[in-house]
């Protein structure tokens, strides 16, 4: 195997080749490898070729290579290294990860189809997910939606009375037990992950109605989040101009608010004075019509001689001195505050967010990269409230956000008052997903002490890259869901390059699992169900006749032709199916 890029992604994509006992030569690509990721290479004896793409890739065997995964962080890179890799090669098996769409799309025209990936779209469900709490997870496998689920057990017992033909994935309690039996007993409290059919999950405690399949994520296909940016930019035209009045009020300062009621409840107290007070030379009553246009008339000072102080009683023309001079000068001070709001950069930000202070259950996305759109586009489809807080005013992904009508506030999400402004007290998530993991981790700190007590009840989600500090973290500072996009990344990469077709990854805790496609060949041909390994878990098998065996039994065996639906720790799955992935 050949990999091109040794970032984090190409990092962990080499890390679960080796462990998978592939032979694995890996290719600068222009990227210098640091201390660490050298001295990783050196210890699992992973030969390191440099030099330029076209030699490097000749000198590490890509003619006899079984497949090329080209993952470097820049894309012009990668999109040079798949070119060259298709040209030497045209019959080799190749993945690339590419974050640009259309140079995505551009390029799965020439690599060839489902061979372009992008790391930020296969991440983003997982933090999705982990943001809007334990949920069913549904997948469609053979056309079929399947849903994965955990349940507390209220009861003790054994898997199989307890939830029938639901297959476990993972029993947590005192620990955690991948693939269990279902002869495995459980007591009350304990979490159990469980896979199955919507119907399958009839009659137990979890609702799994609302779940949709989560379509299979390949480079040119409309995202949910991207369908409602649509919809939104349809409707935008029939919107803006109530989005710009809700924006200009939401924003408005204190004077400005306090300068308008002023003036409003002037206005009204001389309507209703001038309709009751106010007699016509015919000795009539002015209409509401005329008391509101002669009060207009006097406080914009613009009065056309229709009517007239000088007939009326003292009282009344000791009165229309002081709203003249009361209005003129509300007048003036509205007009100066509401210019000043117009032409501060205040106005710019807010026009894109809807600014916050009355939103209420919304999730803070703290950090606007790759990573971060197609988190908020997820949640969109999703039907939350996202909210993006970014530092960098100038960040180039902020006119997509406002294009999603994401709210969009700049500042420091380590600064409480940043955070006091974004009224994180009402947030119900929080993802934090800059491209820096000292920020992230500085900026989950300064979160769970403005949360408080509601740290226990509020899910926020660190993006870390190095898997040892992301343990570290979690262990030291007590956050639940840290999550990596390299570790949620590779898998995809790697079993795209081993022939496995992945159709999902997702964590069980602090356990990443996978479920991916097989087409059974000549080497699983007779193999029974009970010979593979006990972490992982057949959820279902199509043969060839049309007909879907879910769940399998553990004396099924498989037929060349058929295609098995695998799930389980994706190391595990990996290093299971390695050999017979290979096979010619």
């Amino acid at each position: 195997m050949v990999v091109c890029g040794i970032g984090a992604v190409g990092l962990r994509t080499v890390e679960q080749l080796h462990a998978a006992g592939v032979e694995t030569v890996v290719v600068d690509a222009g990227e210098r490898p640091g201390a660490v990721a050298g001295h990783l290479l050196e210890l699992w004896g992973v030969r390191r070729v440099p030099g330029r793409p076209r030699d490097a890739l000749v000198e590490a065997g890509i003619e006899q290579a079984a497949a090329v995964v080209v993952v470097p962080d820049d894309d012009l890179v990668a999109t040079e290294c798949a070119l060259l890799a298709r040209r030497l090669a045209p019959e080799v098996r190749l993945v690339v990860r590419v974050a640009n769409p259309a140079v995505g799309r551009a390029l799965a025209g020439v690599t060839g189809p489902n061979s372009v990936l992008d790391v930020a779209a296969l991440a983003a469900p997982s933090v999705v997910e982990a943001c809007l709490g334990r949920r069913p997870h549904p997948v469609e496998l053979a056309g079929r939606t399947f849903v994965v689920a955990t349940i507390d057990a209220t009861r003790p017992g054994i898997l199989r009375d307890l939830f029938g033909d639901l297959a476990p994935l993972a029993v947590t309690g005192a620990g955690q037990e991948i693939c269990p039996g279902r002869d495995h007993e459980v007591a009350v409290g304990d979490r159990v992950t469980l896979i199955g059919t919507p119907e399958q999950f009839a009659g137990h405690p979890v609702d799994v109605t609302a779940s949709r399949p989560v379509p299979q994520v390949r480079r040119g296909a409309r995202t949910a989040g991207a369908e409602r940016a649509a919809r939104l930019a349809e409707e935008g035209g029939r919107t803006s101009l109530l989005l710009v009045l809700r924006t200009l009020l939401a924003e408005a300062e204190r004077p400005l608010k306090v300068t308008l009621c002023v003036l409003l409840s002037v206005f009204a107290i001389s309507v209703f004075v001038l309709r009751a007070g106010y007699v016509k030379t015919d000795g009539s009553h002015m209409t509401w019509v005329d008391a509101v246009y002669f009060t207009v008339e006097t406080i914009g000072t613009v009065g056309y001689g229709d009517f007239s102080f000088a007939e009326q009683q003292t009282w009344l023309r000791v009165y229309a001195i002081g709203m003249m001079f009361l209005g003129v000068v509300l007048a003036a001070v509205l007009f100066s505050l509401l210019t000043q709001l117009l032409v501060s950069s205040g106005i710019e930000r807010s026009v894109g967010r809807r600014r916050i202070g009355s939103m209420r259950g919304h999730v803070l996305v703290v950090g606007l990269g790759a990573v971060g759109i197609g988190v908020l586009e997820g949640l969109l489809a999703a039907g939350a409230r996202p909210l993006v807080l970014e530092r960098d005013g100038t960040n180039r992904h902020l006119a997509r956000a406002r294009e999603l009508g994401v709210p969009v506030v700049t500042g420091d999400a380590t600064d409480a008052a940043v955070l006091a402004s974004v009224n994180l007290d009402e947030a119900v998530a929080v993802a934090v997903m800059t491209s820096d993991d000292l920020v992230n981790i500085e900026a989950g700190l300064a979160v769970r002490d403005q949360l408080g007590e509601r740290w226990d009840s509020v899910p926020v989600v660190l993006r870390v890259f190095d898997r040892d500090l992301s343990e570290a973290v979690e262990e030291g500072f007590g956050f639940r869901y840290v999550r990596s996009t390299a570790a949620l990344a590779a898998p995809w990469f790697v079993g795209a390059a081993l022939g496995l077709d992945v159709l999902g990854t997702f964590y069980v805790e602090h356990t990443p699992f996978m479920i991916g496609k097989l087409a059974v060949g000549a080497a699983l041909d007779g193999l029974a169900m009970r010979e593979l390994s006990a972490r992982t878990r057949v959820v279902a098998l199509a043969h060839r006749d049309g007909t879907l065996d879910y769940p399998p039994r553990r004396d099924t065996r498989f037929t060349e032709g058929d295609e098995a639906y695998v799930v389980g720790p994706y190391q595990e799955l990996l290093t299971l199916l390695r050999p017979r992935i290979m096979e010619p």
